[in-house]
């Protein structure tokens, strides 16, 4: 079940884009502005809208702390904002002052990229808001644009149909032709996707195009082989054009919005259609999952943005086992650690952890002193909840990597005890015993 929950219709144009962050939703339109509102009860914040650019603004996006927020114009620049205050930080100018379509922060935020109506791609430095590195794809304007979520390479999607993938240092890796028509969005799912039989780990992407389709493709990226892009599936269901598709975060649900006006929300596993949603009266042009809430965003031309309630539980808490049992904890991203947050009902740490880098490493590091004196955490209430999480995420640990005697772990739980005394046995005579 999807249930729309709001309608904001604040802007007075085309919505061009959305996106979450654990905190925000940030829409961005024709109408030059980009808003920001608070996932607690949709309000705008204080400082909404944002008004620096001087043409429309067609890509909005989080850095994965949430606190940086940037948007890409017809103006030829991205523009990086502070969500704390608003305040605008930098104007960054496409280096042929193109119109730039599309925006996207790496997953550990040392970087932007920029692509533009011309076909340059431009990495920029977010420590010091400088150009890194550029490059040109072969044709076409360049309009998609997804990282992986390791950071190590990232995906462009062109005008011409092309998809183009760059590592971290702007080397061109690998190019295919995916949409005869072109291109419109592409996006890659945070959780990798295991290949038992080779032993590989594949990313997941989507991309679509103005051929009415949706494709599914698995990326390895390995040094012994450089990278593989494999077809998968194309998803079927729209009758025109699709302009967004978006990954939810356990990426076990893709959605996708068209020029036919309609909204699909596919499992991903499987391809059939989990919901069809219609209520837009024009092109949607965006969607967008929440990262750690059931909310979904959807964008349109009618110049308004929906919220979608799903009804199922949180990808963070409802898969949270499933992925343990998947990821050691030391490997865990910083995602990955949020999603854990989620689940022992601590989301209100996810942004302080983000902006502290807390990796699955980092979380089974921490202590007291760390939580006080490093994180900040004031309550002495909260510090120990969050220890005895962590504990416990311990001992879970050491459960699964030792056979421990069975007189060690709890008859019922089955999770180890801390402190196990064995009573003594007593019979009880039956007569004639001594």
């Amino acid at each position: 079940m999807a249930t729309l929950i709001r309608t904001l219709a604040d802007h007075s144009d085309d919505v061009n884009y959305c996106a979450f962050s654990s905190s925000c939703l940030a829409t961005c339109s024709l109408d030059k502005t980009v808003r920001v509102y608070s996932l607690n009860n949709f309000t705008e914040l204080p400082y909404s809208p944002l008004k620096g650019h001087t043409y429309a603004v067609h890509c909005c996006c989080f850095s994965p702390s949430g606190h940086i927020l940037a948007s890409c114009s017809t103006d030829g620049t991205t523009v990086v904002w502070d969500t704390r205050d608003g305040r605008m930080l930098a104007v960054l100018e496409q280096p042929s002052s193109s119109p730039v379509r599309v925006c996207r922060f790496s997953p550990n935020s040392t970087h932007l990229v920029s692509g533009a109506a011309d076909g340059s791609v431009v990495l920029w430095n977010m420590r010091s808001l400088k150009l890194y590195r550029s490059g040109n794809v072969k044709d076409g304007s360049l309009v998609a644009c997804a990282f992986s979520p390791n950071g190590n390479f990232f995906v462009t999607g062109s005008s011409c149909g092309d998809l183009t993938i760059w590592d971290d240092k702007m080397r061109c890796l690998y190019n295919e032709k995916a949409h005869d028509l072109g291109v419109t969005c592409c996006d890659i799912s945070s959780q990798p996707v295991s290949d038992a039989e080779h032993e590989f780990t594949y990313f997941q992407m989507a991309s679509c195009g103005q051929d009415y389709q949706i494709k599914l493709w698995l990326i390895l990226f390995a040094d012994f082989v450089g990278v593989e892009l494999k077809y998968k599936c194309t998803l079927s269901g729209h009758s025109a054009p699709v302009l967004a598709c978006a990954f939810s975060y356990d990426g076990q649900m893709l959605a996708s919005g068209s020029v036919d006006k309609c909204v699909i929300i596919y499992e991903t596993s499987t391809g059939n259609i989990l919901h069809t949603l219609s209520q837009h009266t024009r092109y949607v042009t965006t969607c967008g999952f929440a990262p750690h809430s059931p909310l979904l965003a959807t964008g349109s031309m009618d110049k308004t943005v929906n919220i979608w309630q799903l009804d199922l539980k949180q990808p963070c808490a409802g898969n949270m086992v499933e992925n343990e049992s998947k990821l050691a904890v030391k490997d865990w991203s910083e995602d990955d650690v949020s999603a854990w947050l989620c689940a022992q009902d601590l989301a209100d740490f996810v942004e302080l952890f983000k902006m502290n880098n807390i990796d699955g490493k980092e979380l089974l590091n921490l202590t007291k002193e760390g939580l006080t004196n490093e994180l900040k955490i004031e309550s002495l209430g909260l510090r120990s909840k969050v220890l005895q999480k962590i504990e416990e995420l311990r001992m879970k640990m050491i459960s699964a990597s030792v056979d421990i005697p069975d007189e060690f772990l709890c008859p019922i739980t089955r999770e180890l005890m801390k402190d196990p005394v064995i009573a003594a046995e007593h019979r009880v005579g039956t007569s004639g015993s001594s």
